[in-house]
């Protein structure tokens, strides 16, 4: 065995989470992207909301980051937390299901429609 003390890496998967979670400035929506970090400021790639300085602040607006709110994960289903459960499992699809959900109804619709000029 080693002298040297055994370092303990977090957890992978709280720190997956973690650096999933976006932040939505409240003043303009920017949407800081802990995976892209902010090529304005010089942050890195990978860089937490929590571990950004203490004087960064939003680069389109100026806004400090009090101003922002978790929004949570890419992808994750959009809305309060709370209603999520109520619905026809609706309000559990993320937005992209969402898009496809709704275009998709309309491109149907629009297709039945046409069809009708088969009709004779």
């Amino acid at each position: 065995m080693s002298t040297e003390e055994e370092i303990v890496s977090p957890d992978p998967i709280a720190q997956e989470s973690k650096s999933l979670d976006r932040y939505e400035c409240a003043a303009c929506g920017y949407v800081y992207e802990p995976v892209k970090g902010d090529d304005r400021r010089k942050i890195a790639g990978g860089t937490y909301f929590e571990d950004l300085p203490k004087d960064w602040r939003c680069p389109v607006c100026g806004a400090p980051t009090s101003r922002f709110q978790n929004i949570g994960p890419v992808g994750s289903a959009s809305g309060f937390k709370e209603n999520l459960k109520y619905g026809l499992g609706v309000n559990t699809l993320t937005p992209g299901q969402k898009n496809l959900l709704i275009f998709g109804g309309l491109i149907l619709g629009f297709i039945f429609f046409l069809s009708l000029y088969g009709l004779q």
